[in-house]
C-alpha cells in the first residue's frame, strides 16, 4: 500500500448544521486565529470533485517541495455528503450553492481576514470558479483542475429537467439509486482502477480505505450519499456563470488533462473550444495541460500537478 510522505491530520468543524470533516497538512495549530498568523504565506485550500474525498489530494501534497510546504497550512474538506462529512439526518437531494456557502464559512474559520490560494478539481473546480467570482477578495490565486462547467441549457429544457428530478427523487426513495458495495477493500481498489486505468495499485488500495468504509458485516460501502445521484432541477445558466467568471480578480490557472474528458462525456454537446471561450471572460487566466493523464489528473500525474501549482502560486504573497 502507498505510504504517505506527509500524513494529514483530521479535524471536525461545525458548519451550517453539519459536522465538516477536514484534512489538514502543515503547521500544527489549535485555533483559526493562530492558523492565519502562523505564516505570511496564504493558506492553500484543496476542494475535491463529485464522489471523491479530501484524501484524494494526498498524492499531490506528497509531491510538493519542502520549500513550498515550509510554514504553509493546507486544508482539504470532505464536501457535505461525501467522505466523513455526513448529514445528521437523511436528505433526498443536494443543492450546488450549498458548497459555496460551506466554503465561505470554512475560510472564515481557517483564514479569517486573509485571502487564500484555492485549488478545485472537477465539481470542486466549478465551485472554486463561482466562489471566486462571488467573493473575489477572498482568493489570492485560483487553480481549476478540469472544472469545465456544464453544457449550455435553454429555458425550454426546464419541463423535462424538473420531470427528471421528480422521477429520480422517487427512484431514490425506492432505493434504486443506492451506491454499490464491495466484499473487500481490495474490491474497492479494483473499482477505482477500473474507472482510472492509470491509477497505480498501491495508490488505489490506499485511496480505497478513505473512499469507502466497512459495515458490521464487512461489506465496504462508498462514502458518498446516494442523494448526490439525483439530478439538479435547476438549469445551468451560462450567462450567469460568465458574469461570475468576469468578476474573478485572482490570477487563474485552468489545468486540463491530455485525455479529452469533455468529448467523452458530452458527445459534441459541449467542447473544449467552448470551455476555452468561457475562460476568456476571466480577466487574468492562463491554461496548462498535463500529459498522459485523464480526468483524475491529480492521481495520474501528481508530481506534474504539484509542480504546476507551485510554479503558479509562487512564493510572493499578495
Amino acid at each position: 500500500m502507498y505510504t504517505e510522505q506527509r500524513p494529514g491530520r483530521c479535524e471536525t468543524l461545525p458548519v451550517r448544521g453539519i459536522d465538516y470533516h477536514v484534512r489538514r497538512w502543515g503547521p500544527s495549530t489549535s485555533s483559526s486565529s493562530s492558523t492565519s498568523g502562523a505564516s505570511a504565506r496564504a493558506p492553500l485550500v484543496l476542494v475535491h470533485g463529485w464522489m471523491d474525498v479530501a484524501a484524494s489530494y494526498q498524492f499531490v501534497v506528497d509531491a510538493l517541495s519542502a520549500d513550498f510546504m515550509a510554514g504553509r497550512t493546507i486544508i482539504a474538506p470532505d464536501w457535505r455528503g461525501f467522505g466523513l462529512t455526513r448529514p445528521k439526518a437523511p436528505v433526498d437531494h443536494y443543492q450546488f450553492v450549498d458548497y459555496l456557502a460551506d466554503l465561505d464559512q470554512l475560510l472564515d474559520h481557517y483564514a479569517p481576514g486573509q485571502a487564500v490560494d484555492l485549488v478545485g478539481h472537477s465539481m470542486g473546480g466549478n465551485v472554486a470558479m463561482l466562489y471566486a467570482g462571488a467573493r473575489p477578495a477572498r482568493i489570492r490565486r485560483l487553480v481549476n483542475l478540469e472544472g469545465f462547467g456544464l453544457a449550455a441549457t435553454q429555458p425550454g429544457d426546464a419541463p423535462a429537467r424538473y420531470a427528471q428530478w421528480l422521477d429520480e427523487m422517487q427512484a431514490l426513495a425506492r432505493g434504486e439509486l443506492d451506491l454499490k458495495h464491495y466484499d473487500s477493500l481490495d474490491g474497492v481498489a479494483q473499482r477505482l482502477r477500473k474507472t482510472n486505468r492509470r491509477l497505480d495499485a498501491d495508490k488505489a488500495l490506499w485511496l480505497a480505505q478513505h473512499w469507502a468504509a466497512p459495515d458490521a458485516d464487512g461489506r465496504w460501502h462508498i462514502l458518498g450519499d446516494a442523494a448526490h445521484k439525483v439530478t439538479n432541477p435547476h438549469l445551468f445558466r451560462v450567462d450567469e456563470v460568465l458574469a461570475l467568471y468576469a468578476a474573478i480578480t485572482a490570477p487563474t490557472l485552468a489545468v486540463e488533462a491530455s485525455d479529452d474528458s469533455l468529448a467523452q462525456w458530452n458527445k459534441g454537446r459541449y467542447t473544449l473550444a467552448e470551455y476555452h471561450a468561457r475562460l476568456a471572460h476571466v480577466r487574468d487566466c492562463r491554461t496548462a495541460r498535463v500529459d498522459d493523464a485523464g480526468h483524475m489528473l491529480h492521481h495520474d500525474q501528481p508530481r506534474a500537478v504539484a509542480q504546476l501549482i507551485e510554479q503558479f502560486l509562487g512564493d510572493t504573497q499578495a
